[in-house]
């Protein structure tokens, strides 16, 4: 479990990357955020 979240974490941090650099619109970001959260059974996330 803890190996997964912090894979998920990682691949979080780079998807905020990505966005601040603009090569992915707001609703891609959430698209992909989201199916993370499915992927990696993540229930809610607090962090903006």
């Amino acid at each position: 479990m803890t190996k997964d979240l912090v894979r998920y974490s990682m691949q979080l941090a780079m998807l905020k990357q990505i966005l601040a650099r603009k090569l992915i619109t707001e609703s891609e970001y959430n698209a992909i955020k989201k199916r993370l959260m499915k992927d990696y059974q993540i229930l809610s996330h607090f962090a903006p």
